[in-house]
C-alpha cells in the first residue's frame, strides 16, 4: 500500500510517499512560499531532487502541482495507487486522544479550534480541503501534535490560575510535538523489548520540548497552553516570569500581541546572542568567545537540564534519556554539555560515539546508570503508520 504523509503551513505543504509493504520512502518534498512571490518545490526520488520555481496562488494549486509531478515522473503511474492520506494536525485540544478518521466533524473542530492554533490549524484545514478536493475518494486520517499528552493526569495538566479559566476558556497545558515524542517511545519499546520503562524525550530543534514518559504514556510534558511555554528555543523565550509582558508593553508601547510575538519570534537563541537562532551559528561564535553566545548556549543547556533533573524526580528515576530533532540528532557539544551536567544521575557517555550526527547511536557507555541514546524522529513514518492502521482497522481500504 501506498501512504502519503502530509504537513501543511500557512505558507508550505510538506509531504512523503511511503511504500508501507516495507515502509520506504518512494518520494518526499516541499512545496514553499505558497501565495508569497517566488513560491517554488523540490521533488526527491530514486536518489534524485528536482527542484522549479513556479506560481503557487494557495495550497490547492500546490497539491495539484505535486500530484501532477507524481505521474508525470513516474513515481506513480496514476492517482489511484495512493491507498490513503495522513495529516499532520496541530491542535486537538482535550477532544482528540488518537488520531482519527478525518470527518466533516474533524474539519469544523479544526475550525473551532483555530484560535488555540491560529496559525496551524487553518493551514491544516486548507491542506485537508485541497486533497479532498482531488482525491475525494482516499481516506484521510488526522494525526494529532497534541493527542499523546492527552494521558496527562489533571495536576499536570491543570495551571494554578482561576478554574473557571479551565472550564470556560480551555487553559491548561496541552503539549506538543507529540507525534516525535510518542515515535520515541515506539523505538525504545523496541529497544528495551518492553513497554514497562520510564524514558525523558528530548526533542530539540529550533523549537522543542521534554516529556516524561511511563509504560508508552505521557505524564507530563514542558510544552503548555501553547508553544510558547517550556525551554529556551531558537527564538521562543520558553517560561519566563508573567509580569514581564506588562512592563515591557508600557516601557515600548507595544500591545500584547506585540509582546508576544517578541517572545515567540525575536527571543530564545537569538534574543540573547543577538546573532542567530541557528545553534551552529551560536557555537561558532562560542568558539570566538562571543559572551552573548555563551550565555544564551549556556541557558539553553540549563534549561533543558533543569526539565531533565524534574522529570527524573517526577518518574522516579529513568531508564533511558532520548535526544532527537535537529540539535539533539546533530549538535555533538549540546549533548556533552547536558550529560555532563547530569553526571550527578550516574549518566556517562562515549564521547566518540557522541561525535556521530543524524544517526542512531547509544551515546551511554556500558557503566551509565541511565542508558542514553540519539534516535532521529520520523513523524511522518508515524503519520503514515496510523493512516493503514485505521484503514484497515475501519475496511475503508
Amino acid at each position: 500500500m501506498k501512504i502519503m504523509s502530509i504537513n501543511a503551513g500557512s505558507s508550505s505543504l510538506k509531504f512523503c510517499l511511503f511504500n508501507m509493504d516495507n515502509e520506504s520512502v518512494i518520494a518526499s518534498g516541499l512545496f514553499e512560499r505558497i501565495g508569497i512571490e517566488k513560491s517554488n518545490y523540490y521533488i526527491k526520488y530514486n536518489g534524485e531532487k528536482i527542484e522549479q520555481e513556479v506560481e503557487l496562488t494557495n495550497h490547492s494549486d500546490a497539491v495539484k502541482i505535486l500530484l501532477e509531478k507524481l505521474i508525470d515522473l513516474a513515481i506513480i503511474k496514476s492517482l489511484n495507487e495512493i491507498d490513503g492520506i495522513g495529516h499532520r494536525l496541530v491542535h486537538g485540544k482535550d477532544k482528540y486522544k488518537n488520531s482519527v478518521i478525518i470527518t466533516d466533524e474533524v474539519i469544523k473542530d479544526l475550525e473551532n479550534f483555530k484560535e488555540f492554533a491560529p496559525l496551524h490549524n487553518p493551514a491544516n484545514v486548507l491542506g485537508i480541503k485541497a486533497f479532498k478536493n482531488v482525491l475525494p475518494d482516499v481516506p484521510m486520517i488526522g494525526v494529532f501534535d497534541t493527542a499523546f499528552h492527552q494521558t496527562m493526569s489533571e495536576e499536570a495538566y491543570l495551571y494554578p490560575v482561576p478554574y473557571k479559566w479551565y472550564t470556560d476558556y480551555g487553559v491548561r497545558k496541552y503539549g506538543f510535538h507529540g507525534t516525535s515524542h510518542r515515535y520515541m517511545s515506539l523505538c525504545m519499546k523496541e529497544i528495551l523489548g518492553k513497554e514497562d520503562f520510564k524514558m525523558i524525550s528530548c526533542h530539540i530543534g529550533n523549537g522543542g520540548s521534554l516529556a516524561a514518559i511511563k509504560n508508552m504514556k505521557c505524564i507530563d510534558t514542558s510544552m503548555g497552553f501553547t508553544p510558547l511555554a517550556g525551554i529556551m528555543m531558537g527564538t521562543r523565550s520558553g517560561e519566563i516570569d508573567s509580569s514581564i509582558i506588562p512592563y515591557v508593553m508600557e516601557k515600548e508601547g507595544k500591545n500584547a500581541s506585540e509582546i508576544i510575538n517578541d517572545l515567540n519570534k525575536n527571543s530564545g537563541l537569538l534574543g540573547m546572542s543577538e546573532y542567530s537562532n541557528d545553534m551552529r551559528d551560536i557555537l561558532a561564535k562560542c568558539e570566538e568567545q562571543d559572551k552573548k553566545a555563551i550565555n544564551a548556549k549556556n541557558k539553553y543547556v540549563r534549561r533543558i537540564v533543569d526539565y531533565i533533573a524534574q522529570y527524573y524526580v517526577l518518574l522516579g528515576g529513568v531508564d533511558a534519556i532520548v535526544f532527537t530533532a535537529g540539535v539533539g540528532e546533530n549538535s555533538s557539544p549540546i549533548r556533552r554539555e547536558i550529560c555532563e551536567k547530569l553526571a550527578c544521575l550516574g549518566i556517562k557517555i562515549d564521547l566518540d560515539a557522541n561525535n556521530k550526527h543524524g544517526e542512531f547511536v547509544k551515546l551511554s557507555t556500558d557503566d551509565s546508570k541511565i542508558a542514553v541514546y540519539v534516535i532521529p524522529t520520523n513523524e511522518e513514518l508515524l503519520i503514515a503508520r496510523d493512516t493503514i492502521s485505521l484503514i484497515n482497522r475501519t475496511g475503508l481500504n
